[in-house]
């Protein structure tokens, strides 16, 4: 089959996400991690509009991409002008990229919207590309809202892409800029366009945005027609609903359609990538993102989990190690046996020797369920509760006592302290702090009390914090849960507390995170 190649807008189309920015510094180093993925063209923004991506421009021009072809965006001439009088076709020339992509008017609605007549635009288009083929370019033409234009006025569309391929586009993207049309007329829409310009050997390509949720659906049904360049965005981020996610297309095209578009080595980068645009763009990654989220591959049920077990194409549909994911398996009041071996396992724990089989596990972990807990997200407590069901759990320490106070006087703050009393080994310890409420000063004199006997807990630090009522029908009594996350220099992991005093439920968090952190290290032995 023929290879597709790959163009992303993440830097352009991407931007006019809402919430997304980034820098022109941001911008190159994505563009650097795409060229590293074996991206083909980059499309680094429009030089033509705005300060900052004319300085990308030039921050790019001492970057050397190994696999990309960097691309500068913009429109056609304006109307009533020459193309070398125009400034933001200047712009485009002066960017220095092997590549320019234009994009014109093909919906003659928009035309008319415009105050431009038909016969200008179409001049508009074919000047437009022979000025940019002219200065040695690469030209990619963007027939924007191809498909409603199709449908509006067919014979004015097709007249539009005419005047692209007379002016020596070297491929023509067409575009479902307003993202509501369905892959059927995207087929029947493309299968015309490929009849009638097949003899000029131009390339095809695609453009959808995801307004009716089917940007990758009309990605792939233009790619069984006849697209080779598919276009889209990392994490599908872009105006109103987005565009094409090319992290979702890039393992269909490869590993479902077997049309080559990146190595498998390159594959496995796609979670990482995924990651890191996220994080870039300051974006909570999407846990449900197809192939590399961190649902993908997560089994709760324990039937599946028990199928998995046998044979994970049971309830996989790729090898999550292909795209850089991994399998992984949650606990909760569906588990069954397979859930809490497949978890013990993970964790190198032996759960068959202390009177308390897997079976008995489960009932105990459905019972704390219904009481409120939810160990799906809180693998740290479930991994201490199975110690303590299987009489394995070694506690670092040991709570004697603690005190919260949290004064209020007129106008003031409130201002929270704790005593927190503990015991490592035959030692106590008593220590004292002051927070930025209640749960923060307990976290300040539990640390106090630590730093005694274990010096690097100070590399713990809490990053999540967490509180839900469970029922609310008991008013101001009622049960509460308290997630807490934490991390140190090299995991992630979160503490779970149910309660109906939010702050016994804070600490029963709060302990949790600091065991799970020292189970490793060896406790203080006494001295006489």
């Amino acid at each position: 089959m023929d290879p597709v190649l790959l163009y992303d807008t993440t830097l352009r189309d991407g931007t006019q996400g809402e919430n997304i920015n980034f820098s022109a510094e941001e911008k190159i180093k994505i563009a650097q991690r795409l060229d590293d993925i074996g991206i083909h063209y980059i499309e680094g923004g429009w030089p033509g509009s705005n300060p900052r991506d004319r300085q990308f421009f030039n921050l790019a021009k001492t970057v050397r991409f190994n696999t990309a072809r960097l691309a500068a965006f913009g429109s056609t001439r304006r109307p009533g002008i020459l193309p070398g009088d125009d400034h933001n076709l200047a712009a485009l020339v002066e960017s220095e990229t092997p590549v320019v992509t234009i994009f014109g008017k093909t919906w003659d609605h928009h035309v008319k919207l415009m105050s431009n007549t038909l016969e200008e635009n179409l001049s508009m288009i074919e000047e437009t590309v022979i000025w940019l083929k002219q200065k040695g370019r690469e030209v990619f033409y963007d027939a924007e809202h191809f498909f409603d234009g199709y449908r509006a006025n067919p014979e004015y569309a097709m007249l539009t892409l005419n005047a692209a391929i007379r002016g020596g586009a070297d491929a023509l993207i067409l575009c479902d800029t307003n993202g509501g049309n369905l892959p059927s007329f995207i087929a029947d829409a493309f299968r015309a366009v490929r009849s009638a310009v097949g003899q000029s050997g131009i390339r095809l390509g695609i453009h959808t945005h995801n307004d009716a949720g089917l940007a990758v659906a009309n990605s792939i049904e233009a790619v069984n027609q006849g697209a080779v360049v598919v276009q889209g965005t990392i994490n599908g981020y872009g105006e109103r609903c987005g565009n094409a996610d090319l992290i979702t297309l890039i393992p269909i095209l490869t590993l479902k359609m077997e049309r080559p578009c990146i190595t498998p080595e390159n594959l496995k980068k796609l979670r990482g990538l995924s990651r890191f645009v996220s994080e870039t763009a300051n974006i909570v990654p999407l846990n449900s993102r197809p192939f590399v989220g961190k649902s993908a591959f997560a089994h709760k049920g324990g039937i599946h989990v028990s199928a998995v077990m046998k044979d994970p194409t049971a309830y996989e549909h790729v090898d999550p190690a292909l795209v850089g994911n991994s399998r992984t398996v949650l606990i909760s009041d569906l588990s069954g046996k397979s859930n809490i071996e497949y978890k013990a396992r993970e964790m190198g724990m032996d759960i068959g020797g202390n009177g308390c089989d897997s079976r008995k596990i489960v009932q105990e972990i459905k019972k704390r369920e219904q009481e409120g807990f939810q160990f799906d997200a809180a693998e740290g407590s479930f991994k201490i509760l199975l110690e303590k069901l299987t009489e394995q759990h070694r506690p670092a320490f040991e709570l004697e006592s603690f005190r919260v106070v949290i004064e209020k006087e007129k106008d003031r703050p409130c201002n929270s302290h704790a005593i927190v009393k503990i015991s490592v080994g035959c030692r106590d310890e008593i220590t004292a702090a002051e927070g930025n409420g209640p749960v923060s000063a307990l976290d300040n004199a539990l640390r106090r009390a630590l730093h005694q006997f274990f010096p690097d807990v100070d590399t713990m630090h809490l990053v999540d914090f967490k509180v839900r009522v469970i029922d609310g029908n008991a008013g101001t009594a009622a049960k509460v849960r308290v997630l807490i996350e934490s991390r140190d220099r090299d995991n992630l992991w979160s503490t779970i507390g149910v309660s109906e005093d939010i702050i016994e439920a804070s600490w029963q968090a709060l302990a949790d995170s600091f065991q799970y952190k020292l189970a490793k290290q060896q406790n203080l032995q006494c001295v006489e």
